[in-house]
């Protein structure tokens, strides 16, 4: 790099430095400008004028946003408002527009790529005793997000065809590569709940380059797909499923390593309809894994060696998949990313990504708080680091200055050891009773006018 370059960098250091310690409203892009992330973060940031949302405070809001209990923009704008006031600085309008318009024009690129590049680090930075015999496991689970039912959205992501037009929502469906040491966000891929190439295994092959040879996928059993580890087999990378229900395992047959485990060569089934016949071809005729079962539960594995990786290795490791379930919803219920809120699909995609990135600034603290104290990050509580540190932010802490005292008090709080726990997908408590509306709200509306609230749609 020659002077004038160093001295450009320099220069953008000393500015970005200089914009985010300007207030204390934006100390989630603080997290955002270590020295790992300084560069990226700049290359990123588009060409803008000083408004009074720049990126990187539209962006900060935006984190902030997806983390309060009250995710709505007016308390985005409010807070803002009266952050300015308590620094000093002139008031501001509350309107929503200018915030909106700010979110609108911050780079989906920029959001998605920060989002990955904090995942990346923080997995790569994982203590050796985090991780499985020294090697990355990363967990695959997919999962089913609504949003607004607005003409845009019904066009990218249709609802369900079960329901009226008018009466249910657009939904989409998201696949996730969960880091299973620290709980990190790696990558996420999303399309319409159904359609051609709209499930798990379609969206799941979009993410494969970002698996690297060594890796360990663990994930369940609709992942058990003969051409899904064949493509991870081919790129060095091993595998833990649970057997696919449709796939008959009779220990008598292949090479016995003990009771009910064995190895066994699997045909390449038929080529499907989503298949070229070139890339059917490439497919080898036959794959060799391992099956073992353990507590009625047969397991598919690529991890052969049966002196290395025992029945009880593979079965405690199995059981960690449940991470990724407790990660999906301390994203989906504890951020509030079950329902999106944005008016074009779009929007809802930007959405998706900050939920990522504020979700993977809250796990770098928790992964910092575990380093200082010597424990597991999965010993530590997501719901309390996403509330403590939102009460940080809000009495105008900072975690580069004050950090030693908020890592102490993230680790305080242990999740309990739930080993085998099990629990009915069922409800207890009872719904209101009101029934359900099978009409368009405003066809409703116009007959209750008519005939009163003892209306009922036939």
């Amino acid at each position: 790099m020659d002077r004038n370059a160093r001295n450009a960098f320099h220069q953008r250091q000393v500015r970005i430095k200089r914009q985010t310690k300007a207030t204390h409203a934006v100390e989630f892009f603080n997290v955002l400008t270590s020295p790992e992330l300084l560069e990226t973060t700049e290359a990123l940031l588009p060409e803008h004028r000083e408004r009074l949302y720049p990126p990187t405070v539209a962006l900060s809001m935006f984190m902030r946003q997806v983390l309060e209990a009250d995710g709505s923009c007016q308390k985005a704008v409010n807070g803002w408002a009266a952050q300015r006031a308590a620094d000093g600085l002139r008031p501001c309008s509350v309107r929503t527009g200018g915030y909106c318009r700010a979110r609108q024009r911050l780079p989906l690129e920029m959001v998605g790529t920060l989002t990955r590049e904090t995942g990346r680090l923080l997995h790569e930075k994982a203590l050796a005793q985090w991780l499985w015999r020294g090697r990355a496991v990363k967990l695959v689970d997919g999962t089913g997000i609504s949003m607004p039912d607005t003409p845009e959205n019904q066009e990218r992501y249709p609802q369900p065809s079960t329901q009226a037009p008018g009466v249910g929502f657009p939904l989409a469906r998201l696949v996730m590569v969960i880091c299973l040491a620290t709980g990190a966000a790696l990558d996420m891929a999303v399309g319409p709940h159904s359609g051609k190439g709209s499930g798990e295994l379609g969206l799941v092959r979009r993410l494969l380059a970002g698996f690297c040879p060594g890796d360990v996928m663990l994930a369940d059993a609709l992942y058990c797909n003969y051409f899904l580890i064949a493509s991870l087999m081919a790129a060095g990378v091993d595998v833990l499923f649970e057997q696919n229900g449709s796939r008959i395992t009779d220990f008598r047959r292949g090479q016995s390593l003990g009771p009910r485990d064995h190895i066994v060569r699997w045909p390449k089934p038929p080529r499907p309809e989503w298949m070229t016949p070139e890339q059917y071809t490439g497919f080898p005729d036959e794959l060799t894994v391992r099956e073992v079962k353990v507590a009625h539960q047969v397991l598919v594995t690529t991890l052969l060696d049966y002196r290395k990786v025992s029945k009880n290795d593979l079965s405690a490791l199995y059981a960690r998949r449940w991470n990724v379930e407790l990660d999906l919803r301390n994203l989906k219920t504890t951020t509030g990313m079950d329902v999106l809120s944005c008016q074009t699909p779009q929007m809802n995609e930007k959405q998706l990504w900050v939920h990522l990135l504020a979700y993977n600034v809250i796990r770098l603290l928790m992964a910092q708080a575990a380093r200082n104290v010597g424990i597991d990050p999965r010993e530590l509580s997501f719901k309390h680091t996403v509330q403590l540190w939102t009460e940080w932010v809000s009495r105008g802490l900072s975690a580069t200055k004050e950090g030693g005292r908020l890592f102490t008090l993230i680790a305080q709080c242990r999740v309990g050891n739930r080993s085998a726990r099990m629990e009915p997908r069922m409800r207890k408590r009872r719904p209101k009773p009101y029934p359900w509306l099978k009409v368009p709200r405003a066809y409703a509306r116009r007959k209750i006018k008519i005939h009163g609230h003892d209306w009922e749609p036939k």
